[in-house]
């Protein structure tokens, strides 16, 4: 089993900058697909980013080239670099690892402060 902690959400005023952390309970070496969802008030969960290996990423439309997902597999650690943010990025944020089964973490907010 894997457990993930997320942290770094807070509050943001548009185009401001988070950097979500993602920290695994155990190693994540041989975790090939790493990722962050969210899920905004009445609103489906959907996939915002994922990491499937060495320079291997994904992105939902709505946020290419402005969020970034990277991976420290020393720490860890899969982290969400989230730039330009804009009132519809508010959500939710879970970390999740598919492992021969899903897991998340227990979300963390960013909220739109303007």
């Amino acid at each position: 089993q894997v457990q993930l902690v997320e942290s770094g959400g807070g509050r943001v005023q548009p185009g401001g900058s988070l950097r979500l952390s993602c920290v695994a309970s155990r190693t994540i070496v041989n975790i090939y697909n790493m990722g962050w969802f969210r899920q905004a008030p009445g609103k489906e969960r959907e996939s915002v980013a994922r990491i499937l290996g060495p320079g291997v990423t994904e992105y939902a439309d709505s946020v290419k080239g402005r969020f970034t997902i990277s991976r420290d597999n020393a720490k860890n650690a899969v982290y969400l670099q989230m730039n330009g943010l804009r009132p519809e990025d508010t959500a939710v944020y879970y970390c999740t690892a598919f492992y021969g089964g899903a897991y998340w973490g227990q979300g963390t907010q960013v909220t739109d402060s303007s």
